[in-house]
């Protein structure tokens, strides 16, 4: 897999959501789908399937659990990435990484508009994501 920019999209769907974002939540949403394919591309994840799911860019790999980046225009100040609330990705995070997030119950790391995110735990939260049907039967998902 090639490591794609930010800047190409395969899907004309896709790439009419995030333009539809205001512009400084764009650009941090971009920075999160830049680390996703960063982290797919270091674990040679060859079937990364950017989509919408719910109206939402969505990240699927057969390996791995759903990821969704999203606004709400209800929350106007806030953007976040999205887990399978079904899976135990949060509950894991929660625990290895206790305060360095605002979480959303089960299914969600939120930001605020002007945080700014720890790339190299975030990363580790793609990775567990990204590789979860493989490690979801370790205790604390082998972290």
């Amino acid at each position: 897999m090639a490591n794609p920019t930010a800047t190409s999209f395969e899907s004309i769907d896709v790439a009419s959501t995030y333009d539809s974002y205001p512009d400084e939540i764009r650009e941090k949403l971009l920075a999160l789908r830049q680390l996703i394919f960063e982290v797919a591309f270091e674990l040679n994840i060859d079937e990364l399937e950017e989509t919408l799911k719910w109206g939402e860019p969505s990240y699927v790999t057969q390996q791995g659990s759903t990821i969704r980046l999203a606004w709400r225009k209800s929350f106007p100040q806030q953007y976040g990435i999205f887990f399978n609330c079904k899976t135990t990705l949060i509950e894991t995070f929660k625990e290895v990484y206790q305060d360095q997030f605002n979480y959303e119950g089960n299914r969600a790391i939120i930001f605020e508009k002007a945080d700014t995110f720890p790339v190299d735990t975030l990363k580790h939260c793609i990775e567990l994501s990204l590789t979860y049907h493989k490690i979801k039967h370790l205790p604390m998902l082998g972290v």
